[in-house]
């Protein structure tokens, strides 16, 4: 079942549940092996493993993508499909469930520009009408990382996009000290963006974290440790 990807309540005891996000079949396989129950593969880690600056993976390399991680693992994985590519629901649902996937985020800007929060919320009511009770979705809130630092502006687009069918929120970009507050008053759990080398997760889940993922985090600490390793085999 798609609900696998988070526990809907962590009855206040442990560490967030944690979802690595794989970039390719390899990267999905290492984090498998390491015994993490569930991957969210992140669309900037996929479009850099591509080529593509973040934002620039055409739909169809994306969608591949993430089929060829789902293909390679067990475990459920959840696709960051960034804003659906301008697709209607139904195309978006299908091509989804199509790559294995069970779950998804879906931001709420475009190009850096956040979208009108309602048009947006009837949109994600729509995936969630087609999608049933096949896709976990993970409404991305996007205000903090496109400049508005009003936690209250936060919770409002989280209220529309819950009434629309979102199971999580991910305030993208949020300072670890308003997690409280978005916690408080969002109804359903929280997604932190975190980093390989920042709090340890028993501290978020302190400030109320309820599932953590990383973006392209590791896929750029995987680039740093390879970068540092291809110089130093030039200078041996």
């Amino acid at each position: 079942m798609h609900r696998a990807i988070l526990p809907h309540c962590l009855n206040g005891v442990g560490a967030p549940p944690v979802l690595p996000g794989p970039w390719d079949a390899i990267s999905a396989l290492v984090f498998e092996a390491a015994g993490f129950p569930a991957l969210a593969t992140p669309s900037a880690g996929i479009a850099a493993s591509l080529g593509y600056e973040d934002g620039a993976t055409p739909a169809d390399e994306m969608f591949a993508a993430v089929a060829r991680v789902v293909r390679s693992v067990d475990v459920p994985v959840s696709a960051d499909v960034e804003d659906g590519y301008g697709l209607a629901p139904k195309e978006l649902v299908e091509r989804l469930l199509e790559t294995g996937a069970v779950g998804c985020n879906l931001e709420d800007s475009r190009t850096g520009v956040l979208k009108d929060p309602r048009e947006h919320a009837d949109w994600l009511a729509e995936v969630r009408a087609v999608a049933g009770d096949a896709l976990f979705v993970n409404a991305r809130v996007d205000t903090f990382s496109c400049g508005d630092a009003d936690p209250e502006r936060a919770i409002e687009r989280a209220d529309l996009y819950v009434a629309a069918g979102a199971e999580c929120v991910y305030p993208i970009g949020a300072p670890l000290d308003v997690l409280p507050q978005l916690r408080a008053g969002i109804e359903v759990p929280v997604n932190v963006y975190a980093w390989p080398d920042g709090p340890a997760l028993e501290g978020l889940s302190e400030l109320a974290a309820m599932r953590v993922t990383f973006g392209p985090r590791l896929q750029r600490w995987a680039a740093e440790e390879l970068a540092g390793f291809a110089r130093a085999l030039r200078d041996a």
